[in-house]
């Protein structure tokens, strides 16, 4: 029920809405993701995507690639460290995850 009190009634609709917690949740995820995904899709090759899915889980879950260190990414793609961490410093700029 409105408070009909014209001195303390809100005029601002945002007033009159309870937010839903689930709503704003799957908006943030769905934000999230899209920027990770982009990050990933702008890799020029399919084997650039999954460089850079590589270097999106040892920064977020290190512990699904079994903890394994840019070096060690960089060794299994022929890629060098150096270019491995530019990437997840890309990535971290990207996103704005911190490891």
């Amino acid at each position: 029920m409105k408070n009909q009190n014209t001195k303390t009634a809100h005029l601002d609709p945002f007033f009159d809405e309870t937010p839903d917690a689930c709503v704003a949740a799957r908006a943030i995820s769905r934000a999230v993701l899209a920027r990770l995904l982009i990050w990933q899709a702008d890799a020029p090759t399919l084997e650039d995507r999954g460089l850079r899915t590589t270097v999106a889980l040892y920064c977020i879950r290190p512990d699904l690639i079994a903890a394994a260190t840019l070096e060690e990414i960089g060794d299994a793609t022929g890629r060098t460290k150096q270019w491995v961490h530019s990437l997840a410093d890309s990535f971290r700029r990207s996103t704005g995850f911190s490891s």
